[in-house]
């Protein structure tokens, strides 16, 4: 076993000293008494040929040093990795993550790490899509620290005024990935905060937010007693329960049995299926009932309501086409009323036949955004909207005498 005192004792000429106890270690000589070099000798398990691996230089490197290193690389081989290939990997990784990224590298590692935390699987696409389509075209290869508020100017310019809406999702995202970057040091700000003095200023029609279709409420009935109620299959259930309890579409496609207390006429939506991320309860009507029923008999799936032909979530896509073939009227020039547009149906007419404002947003589960206003509401006044859904069933059925209810007060 190579000791100090050995170590110290070699000088020019003489041959390489094994180390004892790490297979392959050996000191070498060099032109000075008292100094040499550190190497271990081993067959790369990669490619199966002999190598030699500097460790340093005696007595820089002490024998206990060397000893460290090269059993650190000896379990590497034990693992069959080349140590000195995995040094320069190791290199490469590191050269590799300190380099500043392009925007659309930038762009796409956000989205991957953003994406798992959406539960709309519509949104993971086209948060990524428009960027590839408007802004990657224009700065996609250039490097994050070289952008300016100018760059952003010229992807969002062509848009701004033209599509106004995807505009300002662009900048959003934009903004998104800029600031994943200023919080890695990878740029010294968010420069797309400024693009907005760059660009002319939208008109006050499209700053406005942009609404779901909806079919104006008084023609809910007739669009229900002559396109609806003619089958009675799932897509129409599906449709007209979604229509009764003013629920989001997600929301009625994933509805499952469990969910559902008949004898109590409630449903209960968990809060991982809600937008707002909170428990939701829903007090049914007797028509949704009795979809539920017919359901019930004709179940084809264990958990699922309204399951698909082959026992998936029925898609969205489903409900608009079926509203598109019926050409569903809107209150939008030359588009088809939404299935989520009919909540703005039932808003409205909440909102002309008396319902308090209280009561139909809690209907809505819109969440409240006044912490004080929020802090004040303890209950969900379940029993209370009883009565204004029962309102809301009777006029999107037709049986409702003249289209008004009795105001409703929380």
């Amino acid at each position: 076993m190579l000791t100090e005192t050995k170590a110290k004792r070699i000088k020019p000429g003489d041959k390489p000293v094994a180390d004892g106890t790490v297979t392959g270690l050996r000191l070498l000589a060099t032109g000075m008494a008292g100094r040499g070099k550190w190497q271990l000798r081993f067959v790369s398990p990669e490619t199966e040929k002999r190598r030699d691996m500097g460790l340093g230089s005696y007595p820089d490197v002490s024998i206990g040093q060397a000893r460290e290193a090269a059993n650190d690389a000896r379990r590497l081989i034990a693992q069959g990795l080349d140590p000195l290939e995995e040094h320069e990997r190791q290199k490469a990784q590191i050269a590799s993550a300190s380099a500043v990224p392009t925007f659309s590298e930038a762009a796409m590692t956000v989205h991957e790490e953003m994406k798992s935390g959406w539960t709309n699987g519509k949104h993971v696409d086209q948060w990524i899509n428009t960027l590839a389509t408007y802004a990657f075209p224009v700065i996609g290869q250039r490097t994050v620290d070289t952008l300016k508020s100018s760059d952003f100017a010229d992807v969002l310019r062509p848009i701004w005024l033209a599509k106004p809406e995807t505009g300002r999702r662009v900048k959003q995202r934009c903004h998104a990935v800029m600031k994943w970057c200023w919080g890695r040091e990878l740029v010294q700000g968010n420069v797309v905060d400024m693009v907005d003095t760059l660009l002319a200023k939208q008109g006050a029609s499209a700053r406005q937010k942009s609404h779901h279709p909806a079919m104006p409420w008084r023609q809910v009935p007739e669009f229900i007693k002559t396109k609806v109620h003619t089958g009675d299959d799932v897509t129409r259930h599906l449709l007209e329960f979604t229509i009764l309890t003013a629920a989001r579409s997600g929301e009625a496609r994933g509805m499952t049995w469990g969910e559902v207390n008949l004898d109590e006429a409630t449903w209960v939506v968990p809060a991982h299926r809600m937008k707002a991320k909170v428990t939701h309860r829903v007090p049914l009507s007797t028509r949704a009932v009795e979809i539920l029923e017919m359901r019930r008999q004709v179940a084809k799936h264990a958990e699922l309501v309204f399951p698909s032909p082959r026992g998936k979530v029925l898609t969205d896509m489903a409900m608009m086409k079926f509203l598109r073939h019926h050409k569903a009227a809107s209150d939008v020039a030359d588009r088809v009323a939404t299935t989520n547009g009919f909540r703005s149906s039932f808003r409205d007419w909440a909102s002309e036949t008396g319902v308090t404002r209280d009561l139909a947003e809690r209907a809505l589960a819109h969440k409240i955004r006044n912490a004080v206003e929020a802090a004040y509401h303890r209950t969900d006044l379940l029993e209370q909207r009883r009565g204004v859904m029962e309102a809301w069933a009777a006029h999107v059925t037709g049986s409702a005498a003249g289209g008004n209810v009795m105001p409703f007060y929380s």
